[in-house]
């Protein structure tokens, strides 16, 4: 009875959400239900490999990566593993017919954490695409439902929307990434000395990422359209909370968003929706 055990797998992925990210959990309640397990499925695994590269410091990074990779695709080609997380996300990548290719990006931007790196603008840009541009593209892939042609419409607004997120996530995470993982993803960019004009340079750079995302957002699935939407704005508060502050303030402080004010952003969404903003 596999079913069992595909169930376990799901509640682990579903469980891995929720304890890593309430704001991505917010978000995927407000997916469609049928969408709901395949995300949570998507995140799981997302979020193993992350934890890998900036958790597990006392353990052997490239040994367990490597390991995790191979696991990877031996469960896809295999159809099931053990491990309950990429049992849950081999059964989503099958099912939906996820391109392979997007999952070898994925892996190898997470390489690229296990050494100090000095990033170019190419290698900025491989990096965002391979760790987050994609995974934007794999919950695309279950978001269209075997829809090709409204895939190949939607794809670049995914990339940008990936990408936003992902630039966001950088400003926020700024003072850990430097201090404590000694990494800066900023090209010609000396976090030492991080002035006001550095970040308003980034800062127009998703400004200009989240309008195109927008657009995609209002052609997505109605079964997606809120649940994206809820991480959308949420993203934008974030953004709107780190313009606020100085770059020397962003390189003293973690900026977040309480989770009370999530779910005030939460009901904005439901109520955006029930007016057709978006």
């Amino acid at each position: 009875m596999k079913e069992i055990f595909d169930q376990l797998s799901a509640d682990c992925s579903r469980l891995t959400t929720r304890r890593y990210s309430t704001s991505f959990s917010f978000g995927i309640y407000f997916l469609g239900k049928e969408l709901r397990l395949p995300v949570h499925s998507i995140y799981g695994f997302v979020r193993l490999a992350d934890e890998i590269v900036d958790s597990f410091h006392h353990f052997d990074k490239k040994f367990l990566l490597g390991k995790f990779k191979q696991d990877t695709f031996e469960a896809i080609n295999l159809g099931i593993s053990l491990n309950p997380i990429l049992n849950s996300f081999q059964k989503v990548v099958n099912h939906y017919h996820i391109d392979h290719e997007l999952i070898v990006l994925f892996l190898k931007s997470m390489e690229m954490d296990l050494s100090e790196q000095k990033y170019t603008p190419e290698l900025y840009n491989e990096y965002i695409l391979g760790s987050a541009e994609v995974v934007g593209l794999m919950c695309l892939k279950v978001f269209t439902n075997g829809d090709d042609e409204h895939y190949e419409q939607l794809k670049p607004y995914a990339m940008k929307l990936g990408s936003a997120f992902q630039k966001v996530n950088f400003l926020r995470d700024v003072k850990a990434d430097h201090q404590a993982l000694n990494r800066n993803y900023f090209p010609n960019v000396n976090l030492a000395v991080f002035c006001d004009n550095q970040k308003r340079q980034i800062e127009h750079e998703i400004e200009a990422e989240f309008d195109v995302a927008l657009a995609g957002i209002k052609m997505l699935p109605p079964g997606a359209r809120n649940g994206v939407y809820l991480s959308y704005i949420y993203y934008k508060k974030l953004f709107a909370k780190i313009k606020r502050l100085s770059a020397e303030k962003i390189m003293t402080e973690r900026i977040r968003i309480s989770n009370t004010r999530k779910v005030g952003l939460m009901f904005d969404s439901i109520i955006r929706n029930k007016l057709n903003v978006i």
